[in-house]
């Protein structure tokens, strides 16, 4: 197989994201300036000649303005504006947060260096505020990035090259997982009979031509990348040609692994003999991290308890006065190595809704595996004040605190479902089960059988200690905005 050369094409990056990157650094600036002017001003309240103590030290709203200045470069060395990780996955946090790090360890070496006795209370609230104000407004441009892309636009264009039947699982993965990311796929070029077409349901993608031809066959679709998938099949001398005849054309290489589901954390890319090659570290089902995060949540469970148990109290004489029945809703539930429990949640259903089931299966508005409606008669008046802000979970703070479950971690299943489990899914019970999770922020109800397993399953592959406090932040936009939950 040969591949033949492109002409080239130096095409620009499209003016809408050009303008989307300097409209969010304009951002940065204005919240790190805004926030160097009021450390500034608590600190040493209005006065710009407030000199720092040393030799010769300067006044500091020349600080004032070095820091500024040092971190808006400091963003855009780490490249948190890369059109690339804009919006989606929690490296654009990562480079911001290095960007922070980086601006107060220089500042540390400069006062170090030069004796002079920058004030610690000025930079430990300028810096650790400006980056969370920062989180905020990035977060901001997030929703508005994802529902720009959820509509077609500020896309990146891409060409899938490989087998069919690895270019058809990356072309059904990014159309019907998170539509938020930025590729848009234009065609495909495939290995071996690329005459052959695409299955029905993919009828809307091209087939272009051949892998030989793909540098051509991008170039006329007009895409800025090819993604290379399914390298089996492409010999290294084969890619590293079709690398070469990228160079001029303005198209970019990707190469997707055959492993798919792992996180960044656990990767680590090393050259050897000339050969990019990516390890992947196993996941954590033991160890100290582990405990540190048993000991975590059940600390963390009592400090929520201690805050809301007035609240809770509050909520079970509601309970209680709604309809007749206990306060609690007490379910056997699978957890940690399939061992059952006794899982507790505020009732929120009349107590013969068991009975009553039966007469409005046909009404189901789940996932197929778990029975949902909307507008569900079995629930009461209180209880779906609870469902609808996932107050009714509360009480699992208790199963927290006696070790059943954890606060981050896979939904809980019924022994019923787990019989109708394969091997993969059964993978769940490799961690304990959790009040929050990868699905609940990403759809809850909303969301397909497939899609809730397959985000169950990435977490338990891919836990930190980390992705949780992400997804605890993540919990609490997700219930104050009620996104799938009925």
């Amino acid at each position: 197989m040969s591949i033949a050369a492109a002409a080239p094409r130096y095409a620009a990056a499209p003016i809408s994201v050009r303008r989307v990157q300097r409209r969010i650094a304009f951002t940065d600036a204005f919240v790190i300036v805004l926030v160097m002017v009021l450390a500034h001003g608590i600190r040493f309240g209005w006065d710009p000649f407030s000199a720092i103590v040393g030799p010769a030290g300067p006044a500091y709203w020349w600080v004032t303005v070095a820091v500024a200045g040092l971190w808006m470069l400091q963003l855009g060395w780490t490249r948190s504006r890369d059109i690339r990780i804009l919006g989606q996955g929690p490296e654009e946090y990562q480079r911001i947060g290095t960007a922070g790090w980086r601006t107060f360890a220089i500042v540390a070496i400069i006062g170090f260096l030069t004796q002079w006795q920058v004030s610690r209370g000025y930079l430990l609230f300028a810096l650790p505020v400006g980056t969370l104000v920062l989180f905020g407004y990035r977060r901001a441009w997030r929703a508005w990035l994802r529902e720009q892309r959820q509509l077609g636009r500020l896309r990146q264009r891409v060409v899938i090259a490989g087998p069919q039947r690895t270019a058809e699982q990356m072309i059904r993965r990014l159309d019907r997982v998170h539509r938020d990311h930025s590729y848009e796929v234009v065609g495909v070029c495939l290995s071996g009979d690329a005459s052959r077409p695409l299955a029905a349901d993919l009828s809307h993608v091209r087939v272009l031509s051949g892998i030989g031809d793909a540098p051509m066959a991008a170039s006329a679709a007009g895409a800025e990348y090819i993604v290379l998938a399914g390298t089996e099949e492409v010999s290294l001398r084969e890619a590293r040609k079709l690398e070469w005849a990228l160079e001029e054309t303005g198209i970019g290489l990707i190469v997707a692994p055959t492993v798919s589901d792992v996180t960044m954390p656990r990767v680590a890319v090393s050259q050897v003999a000339g050969l990019p090659l990516m390890h992947v570290d196993p996941p954590q089902f033991t160890g100290p991290t582990r405990v540190l995060k048993s000991a975590a949540d059940r600390v963390g469970a009592l400090a929520i308890l201690a805050v809301l148990g007035l609240p809770m109290i509050a909520i079970g004489i509601a309970v209680k006065a709604s309809s007749p029945g206990p306060v609690l809703f007490r379910q056997q539930r699978v957890g940690l190595a399939h061992q059952p429990f006794e899982m507790l949640k505020f009732r929120t259903m009349y107590v013969d809704a068991e009975e009553r089931l039966a007469a409005i299966l046909d009404a189901n508005e789940g996932n197929g595996v778990h029975f949902k409606m909307r507008e569900d008669p079995r629930v009461t008046p209180v209880g779906r004040i609870l469902r609808r802000f996932s107050l009714d979970e509360l009480p699992q703070l208790l199963n927290v605190v006696k070790g059943d479950m954890s606060i981050v971690g896979p939904r809980p299943p019924l022994q019923r479902e787990v019989e109708l489990w394969d091997e993969d899914v059964s993978r769940r019970q490799l961690v304990r089960p959790g009040i929050t999770g990868l699905w609940q922020v990403s759809g809850r109800s909303d969301l397909s059988w497939e899609e809730s397993v397959r985000l169950d399953l990435h977490y338990t592959q891919n836990w930190t200690l980390g992705l949780d406090a992400v997804i605890v932040m993540r919990t609490v936009w997700a219930v104050v905005a009620g996104r799938g939950a009925y």
